[in-house]
């Protein structure tokens, strides 16, 4: 999409409706098996009389700005998670809910993060169903390729919990974001962050190394035991004539020589029969940022990366871990100033020094790195003007972007805040070339969202590889996926995360629904948390569709479902 009239012209033209079959799960929950949440208030009555909903009404009566209140809420929605929410089924914990996807540039890798800090990476399987010799299969003529297919590889804890003794801060070790870096040598490199903490971690394959060849008799012998260093104690301790130490061999204090003598000696061998994936941590990129991390994004040089915070962004090298600069810093002098906050970030794929930040605002800012050391002034500035008479007391708050991608090369963004996705043309600062609609339906119970803290849900979006569709989550574990095309897509298709992802179709309504009469600010006290809509389709706000990816050169979805995985194919 770099002014090619090729690219320009797939996306002008309607793609075709794909089918979505479902392809594979890992991790699905049990008949009985839910994550129930129960709100235990604490000992402390200003927890005890104050909740999230309170906190945001007695600021937003202020004369804060939402910006201000965003960051309140970020800190008490954090606070609250932390001590004030216990699972009651044990079946499923609350550490195993996915909160990271993350494909690599070749598809062949799948990495995930969790709420316990876990990274778990999944490879692509290229085995077929049949059995035969390769003459056999051809005259069979199977296909070579097929939808792809993952096997579980290897998992690791990437970050612990935390405590910050200065703030008197607990830092909880959910991963927030996980980036794919460039492979070397067969090893592969990734980023992996929490709220505070970075983590770039090497995963490579290593040989088992066991000792083998002893020159002693298996019945007397306790079994190879490890090789000691070439320190020797001074311990009491049997030695051969030779000098030997029995106890290194791992042999028993009873051994004894054959009589005559041993005919030739043997030293233990080392052998290498196996092969073992270990992760690495190569650097710790610590103690940059204030606010919670929302953002990283590896650069196209394969050198740089930045993070990003509710106020400032950050570039690191990779090789350099005590220290980084900060190219985008949005804190004013008095924080009273503070209109809104960054919200994602992400660098152009193939252009090195051009990155893009959305805000609270609705705004999507492209930088040159080129122009000053401190990117405080944008080249480009995207963002739809308000319609006239319809702002309202949610208007800031639906308007946040919550996150944004590139296209594969670059030409467009894709925008998700929580009514819509919006696709923009980098070239075209205007307006959105064009806008799906997800929550449509959901405008007339704003209120209820607002009441149970649904509305400032982050939903994540993805696009195709070869930027023709565009795909996000929603709530009841749905997702929903559309064509792009210039003169406004028909292509809107919505799917659930289980086995069968047609069972439930939901149209956009051409009408409002009824209100949620059941939603109220007893939510988190038990009270009922589902709604339905005009096809009869009942929603459950507790159940929500946030994070997914997509193959980045096939048509496959991965999605997460709480502690599931689920992956499709067209």
């Amino acid at each position: 999409m770099n002014g090619g009239g090729s690219e320009e012209a797939a996306v002008a033209a309607a793609p075709v409706p794909l089918e979505w079959k479902f392809a594979q799960v890992f991790g699905e929950r049990t008949a009985g098996e839910e994550v129930q949440e129960a709100h235990e208030y604490m000992e402390n009555p200003i927890i005890d009389s104050i909740s999230i909903t309170q906190w945001k009404r007695h600021w937003w009566g202020g004369e804060g700005s939402w910006a201000q209140i965003s960051l309140l809420i970020n800190e008490m929605e954090v606070l609250c998670q932390m001590i004030s929410f216990r699972l009651v089924n044990a079946n499923l914990l609350l550490f195993d809910i996915i909160s990271s996807i993350e494909f690599d540039r070749t598809g062949d890798h799948l990495a995930t993060g969790d709420r316990g800090g876990r990274v778990v990476l999944f490879e692509r399987t290229y085995t077929r169903d049949h059995d035969g010799n390769r003459r056999d299969l051809e005259k069979m003529d199977f296909p070579i390729i097929r939808h792809p297919e993952f096997r579980y590889k290897t998992e690791f804890q990437s970050h612990e919990p935390e405590f910050d003794y200065l703030k008197s801060l607990e830092i909880e070790e959910k991963i927030n974001k996980i980036r794919w870096c460039q492979s070397a040598n067969g090893a592969l490199f990734l980023l992996s962050t929490n709220d505070k903490t970075i983590k770039f971690w090497k995963v490579h394959e290593k040989k088992v190394k066991k000792i083998c060849d002893m020159n002693v008799d298996p019945a007397k012998a306790a079994g190879n035991g490890p090789v000691v260093g070439p320190s020797i104690p001074t311990s009491s301790k049997p030695y051969t004539a030779n000098g030997g130490c029995l106890d290194t061999l791992g042999l028993s204090n009873d051994f004894s020589f054959p009589p005559g003598g041993v005919p030739s000696l043997r030293l233990p061998v080392l052998t290498s029969n196996e092969m073992s994936l270990v992760p690495r941590c190569r650097r710790i990129y610590a103690h940059a940022h204030d606010y919670h991390i929302n953002s990283i994004s590896n650069n196209s040089d394969g050198e740089t990366f930045i993070s990003a915070d509710d106020l400032r962004i950050n570039l690191w090298n990779l090789e350099i871990s005590n220290q980084s600069f900060n190219i985008i810093d949005v804190k004013p002098a008095n924080m009273e100033d503070l209109t809104e906050v960054i919200t994602s970030a992400e660098f152009h794929p193939t252009h090195c020094h051009m990155l893009a930040y959305s805000s609270s605002r609705g705004s999507i800012r492209l930088v040159d790195m080129r122009q000053s050391a401190l990117c405080d002034s944008h080249s480009k500035l995207f963002e739809e003007q308000e319609v006239p008479g319809s702002r309202s007391f949610f208007t800031e708050i639906i308007a946040s972007i919550s996150d944004i991608k590139f296209a594969k090369d670059g030409r467009y963004i894709l925008s998700r805040d929580y009514m819509t996705l919006k696709l923009w043309d980098i070239n075209m600062d205007s307006g959105p070339v064009s806008t799906f609609q997800v929550h449509e339906y959901l405008r007339p119970k704003l209120c209820d969202l607002y009441e149970n803290d649904s509305i400032f849900d982050k939903f994540e979006c993805c696009l195709s590889g070869d930027g023709l569709r565009v795909a996000t989550g929603s709530y009841s574990n749905l997702f929903r996926v559309f064509g792009c095309s210039s003169e406004g897509s028909t292509d809107a298709t919505t799917l659930e995360a289980s086995k069968n992802p047609m069972r439930r179709q939901v149209q956009t309504p051409s009408r409002p629904s009824r209100s949620l009469g059941t939603l109220s600010r007893g939510f988190r006290r038990g009270a009922d948390s589902s709604g339905v809509d005009t096809n009869g389709n009942a929603f459950d706000f507790t159940s929500k569709l946030l994070h997914l990816a997509w193959h980045p050169t096939e048509n496959s979805l991965a999605c997460a479902a709480s502690n599931s995985l689920y992956m499709y194919y067209a």
